[in-house]
């Protein structure tokens, strides 16, 4: 028979991890922007032109809409491989933005294609606000 405390703690370790918000992750990379400039705030603004700046990296992909369209309300395709691509802004996908991993993975995956290089930590910052407010 298991004892009692074993079987809480098997019943949380079968429960979901808490998901992030959308805020939360914006904190984080703001609070490790402002490291490196005090006073730092995020600007959806700056993040609607991080997003549309064309950084020409591949002549595929010069900038983020072009996968995920001018309006990251709306289903993009991958512009290599044709593949679907759900909504980018939560307003649209309440699933985005849930998962620090998850974003920090597509972070790393697309600074690096589309960018060419690692995105900073203001700049995920300016880019999650845009999301934030519904692209």
């Amino acid at each position: 028979m298991l004892k009692p405390a074993l079987v809480a703690t098997l019943l949380l370790a079968a429960l979901p991890a808490a998901a992030d918000t959308p805020q939360q992750l914006i904190a984080g990379y703001a609070a490790q922007a402002a490291g490196a400039q005090p006073g730092f705030a995020p600007s959806a603004e700056r993040g609607r032109l991080f997003y549309q700046n064309r950084f020409a990296q591949a002549e595929k992909m010069p900038n983020c809409a072009a996968c995920h369209t001018d309006k990251p309300t709306a289903q993009g395709t991958h512009v290599i491989t044709g593949k679907a691509i759900q909504p980018l802004a939560p307003a649209a996908n309440p699933e985005r933005l849930t998962s620090s991993g998850k974003v920090e993975k597509w972070f790393k995956r697309n600074c690096s294609e589309v960018v060419g290089r690692e995105c900073t930590a203001a700049e995920k910052a300016d880019f999650l606000q845009f999301l934030a407010n519904g692209g």
